[in-house]
């Protein structure tokens, strides 16, 4: 790897650090605010759940996908899918926040054992979708400077947390959707 391209790793770790962490505040400083609740006249987004749900498990396909192209030496299918699943985390994202900007939380009817196992799993993707964020970005910036020792590196970590990410939001999803008012 030349010098130019460390130069450049370097600026992006910048902004990995700023995203890493500016975008879960954000996002829990926006999980709090209902706009309903601040006097704005909107109408609940309830009908995006099943859509970020879908999107989280499009998600999961195509890391699925993704890593069957790059074991196969299908490196720019690849690199596009790549893409695309980073697109669908922002999407996902975005609707997400919307959602609960405007409508109320739904909280979790079941009882006895399924509770337990659902929360374990709720609060297990919930930490780990902040966790996985520097993970995808340090992945992906190795990659764009054509750090491929290091980017197969960290791969091999990022892959399987966010593929748990994007299976276990559909997994909430489906548990949490009997629920929903």
């Amino acid at each position: 790897m030349n010098q130019v391209d460390l130069n450049k790793e370097k600026k992006y770790n910048k902004w990995i650090v700023i995203l890493s962490i500016g975008i879960p505040l954000a996002v829990a400083a926006l999980f709090g605010v209902n706009l309903r609740d601040l006097g704005y006249d909107v109408e609940p987004l309830t009908f995006l759940p099943p859509i970020y749900a879908t999107i989280n498990g499009l998600t999961a396909v195509i890391l699925i996908i993704a890593f069957i192209a790059i074991k196969n030496k299908k490196i720019v299918l690849h690199q596009n899918l790549m893409k695309t699943a980073i697109g669908c985390s922002v999407i996902f994202l975005v609707m997400y926040v919307a959602y609960h900007m405007t409508s109320d939380s739904t909280r979790f009817g079941g009882e006895g054992i399924i509770k337990y196992i659902y929360y374990i799993i709720l609060i297990t993707h919930i930490l780990l979708s902040i966790i996985i964020i520097p993970f995808v970005l340090i992945t992906y910036v190795r990659a764009i400077t054509y750090n491929f020792e290091k980017h197969k590196k960290i791969a091999r970590i990022t892959f399987p947390l966010w593929l748990y990410v994007a299976v276990t939001g559909v997994v909430v999803y489906l548990m949490i959707s009997p629920y929903y008012s």
